[in-house]
C-alpha cells in the first residue's frame, strides 16, 4: 500500500509537470498552424492555378502523395533559432523579439514590524538586483528613527537572498518581535507577497526570503545564447578540448559508431535472413533476439567494462549490441514481408532457390533493411555518448561529459548540436543511398 500510495504521489508530480508544459507545447502547435497558413495564402497568391499536383490528396499506400515541404523545414529551423534567442536575450535579435527578462536595477518595499507591546514600525527595504558576476557597492542609507531600521541589500538576478532585517534594528526577533506586513499586505511565517519587481517571503525563522522577478528568460548556466555557444565553438575548434582538437573527438566518436554498427549489420543481415527462411533458426535465434531487444544497450555498459574492459574493443562491443538485434529483427521482416505471389512467379519462371534469393527475397526485403539501418544508426549515436562517458579520453560523449560537471551549458549544447548534425547527414546519406539502391521501394 505504501508503495502504491508513493507511486500515485510521482504520478501526480508527473501530471503536474505536464500540465505545465501544456501551454507552450499549444503554443508551439500554434505557430506551426500559423506559418501553414500564411505559407499557404502566399502560395494561393502567387501560384493561383490549379492542376493535377496543386489537388492531389493523400492517397494511402502511396508515398508520393506526400513529401518533405522544404519552405516548412526552413521554417522550422528558423522558428527554433528563433525561439532560442527570444528565451536567452540574444543579441543577434532585436530586443523586441526578446519575451521578458530577469528584473535587474532597484526596488524597494516596506515591511511592518510588531513587537510585544503591540506597538508597530515601518521600515524601507531598498533591492539592488545585479547581473551574476558585477560587482555592487551597497549606497549608504538612512536607518530611520523607529525601532525598525531600513535596510539595503544586492541580489543577483535569477538568485534569492535572505535579509536578517533586525539586525541592525533596536528590538529583534529574539525580544519577540516580528513581521505582520509588507507594503501594507499582511503576512505569517511561511507565506508570501508578490510585488511589480520582486516577491518577498517571510521563513518559518521570521526572515525575509526576496527573489527578483525571474521573468521569462532562460539564465545563461540553463540556456546559454546562440552566438554563445558559436564563440564556444570557434574556441574549441582553434584551442582544441582536453588537449585534443574538436575534429578528432568527432572523428573517435564516428569511427566507433560506423565500425560497431557495420559488424552489427554484417552478423544481423544474415541472421534476420536465416530467421526469416528456417523454421528451425527461427525457432532457436527467437527467444534470444526477443530477449535482447528490449534490453537497453546502456544497461550492458558494466557487463561489457567486465568482459572487455574500458578501452576501444568495450565500445565497439557495446554498440555492435545496440545494431545486431535492430539489424537482426529488419532483416527477418524484410523476408517475411516478401509476397508470396513473387516466389511463386519466379518458380514458374524456372528459377533456382539461389535465383529466388537473389532476385526476389534480397532485392524486397532491403527497403525493410535500410529502415532497420537508419534506426540502428540513430541508437549507435545514443548509445557512443553514455559509452564515452566511462573513461573515455576522446569523443564528443567525453566532452558532454566533461563539461556538465563543470557547468559548461555551452559545451553541452554544442557537443548535442554537433552529434545531432552527424547524425542528420548520415541519415540524409543513408537516404540518398537507399533511393541509388532501391529505386523500386513503394512500387509493389
Amino acid at each position: 500500500m505504501e508503495v502504491l500510495v508513493k507511486l500515485t504521489q510521482e504520478l501526480g508530480s508527473i501530471l503536474i509537470i505536464l500540465a505545465s508544459a501544456v501551454p507552450y507545447i499549444a503554443g508551439y502547435i500554434g505557430l506551426i498552424l500559423l506559418t501553414l497558413f500564411v505559407w499557404r495564402l502566399v502560395k494561393r497568391v502567387l501560384t493561383p492555378k490549379q492542376d493535377f499536383s496543386s489537388l492531389k490528396t493523400v492517397t494511402f499506400g502511396d508515398e508520393s502523395a506526400v513529401s518533405s515541404n522544404f519552405a516548412a523545414s526552413v521554417v522550422s529551423i528558423v522558428l527554433i533559432l528563433v525561439l532560442w534567442g527570444s528565451f536567452t536575450g540574444s543579441k543577434i535579435l532585436p530586443s523586441f523579439m526578446h519575451v521578458p527578462g530577469a528584473f535587474r536595477g532597484e526596488a524597494e518595499f516596506t515591511y511592518t514590524a510588531e513587537n510585544e507591546s503591540g506597538l508597530r514600525d515601518d521600515a524601507t527595504v531598498q533591492v539592488i538586483v545585479h547581473g551574476i558576476g558585477e560587482d555592487v557597492k551597497l549606497p549608504d542609507i538612512d536607518p530611520g528613527d523607529g525601532f525598525a531600521r531600513n535596510d539595503v541589500l544586492a541580489v543577483k538576478a535569477y538568485r534569492t537572498k535572505l535579509l536578517k532585517w533586525d539586525t541592525n534594528d533596536d528590538e529583534n526577533r529574539k525580544m519577540g518581535v516580528k513581521i505582520v506586513a509588507i507594503d501594507g499586505q499582511p503576512v505569517a511565517a511561511g507565506t508570501s507577497v508578490y510585488l511589480d519587481d520582486l516577491r518577498v517571503a517571510v521563513t518559518p525563522k521570521g526572515t525575509l526570503n526576496i527573489e527578483p522577478n525571474k521573468g521569462w528568460q532562460m539564465e545563461p548556466i540553463w540556456l546559454p545564447s546562440p552566438e554563445a555557444v558559436w564563440k564556444r565553438l570557434i574556441e574549441i575548434s582553434t584551442g582544441g578540448f582536453k588537449n585534443f582538437p574538436l575534429l578528432e573527438h568527432l572523428g573517435f566518436s564516428l569511427f566507433r559508431v560506423v565500425v560497431g554498427f557495420f559488424i552489427g549489420a554484417l552478423v544481423g543481415i544474415p541472421l534476420g535472413y536465416a530467421m526469416g527462411l528456417s523454421d528451425w533458426f527461427r525457432g532457436w535465434f527467437d527467444p534470444i533476439v526477443e530477449f535482447m531487444r528490449p534490453v537497453p544497450p546502456l544497461a550492458l555498459i558494466p557487463l561489457v567494462i567486465i568482459w572487455a574492459g574500458i578501452g576501444e574493443v568495450g565500445k565497439v562491443i557495446l554498440l555492435f549490441l545496440a545494431a545486431l538485434w535492430i539489424m537482426a529483427i529488419a532483416s527477418r521482416a524484410g523476408v517475411s514481408g516478401v509476397k508470396i505471389s513473387k516466389v511463386h512467379a519466379a518458380y514458374s519462371l524456372g528459377a533456382s532457390k539461389w535465383q529466388i534469393m537473389r532476385y526476389v527475397i534480397i532485392p524486397n526485403s532491403l527497403p525493410e533493411i535500410f529502415t532497420g539501418a537508419r534506426v540502428a544508426m540513430g541508437v549507435c549515436w545514443g548509445t557512443v555518448v553514455a559509452a564515452e562517458l566511462v573513461a573515455a579520453e576522446k569523443g564528443a560523449g567525453m566532452m558532454i561529459m566533461v563539461a556538465s560537471k563543470f557547468q559548461q551549458t555551452d559545451i553541452v549544447i554544442l557537443g548535442i548540436i554537433l552529434i545531432g548534425i552527424i547524425g542528420f547527414g548520415i541519415d540524409m546519406l543513408m537516404r540518398w543511398a537507399e533511393r541509388i539502391m532501391v529505386p523500386w521501394k513503394g512500387r509493389g
